[in-house]
């Protein structure tokens, strides 16, 4: 399965949905997105990804990269994660804890700080 990736502005908000696999071969491609929204002045991301089926290291790696980048201009990415299978990924490595994970889109934005 390959990545979809669409990116839009909600209240405020840059937020990525994220479809299908995040792996070695797809990560590239989200990271390049979140580097280029960060470049273009977007500090507050919100990573969608309730249509997520498969995620690596590779793509954990991606996304703490993210979080540090817009850690520099301090912005926020919160995720969107509502499948027990991604969740147990965050949770055993600890990445709960750095993140801040929502169940709904809804909750990510308005949770997100005003940029």
């Amino acid at each position: 399965m390959d990545l979809s990736l669409s990116t839009r502005t909600e209240s405020g908000r840059s937020v990525v949905a994220v479809g299908g696999e995040i792996d070695v071969y797809t990560a590239p491609r989200l990271r390049d997105q979140l580097v280029e929204l960060v470049d273009s002045g977007h500090y507050h991301i919100v990573v969608d990804m309730r249509e997520v089926e498969f995620l690596d290291s590779t793509g954990l790696g991606v996304l703490v990269g993210g979080l540090k980048r817009v850690g520099q201009h301090d912005g926020s990415l919160r995720l969107v994660c509502n499948q027990e299978r991604i969740l147990k990924i965050f949770r055993i490595t600890g990445l709960t804890k750095v993140f801040p994970i929502h169940e709904t889109l809804e909750e990510a934005v308005a949770a997100t700080e005003t940029p």
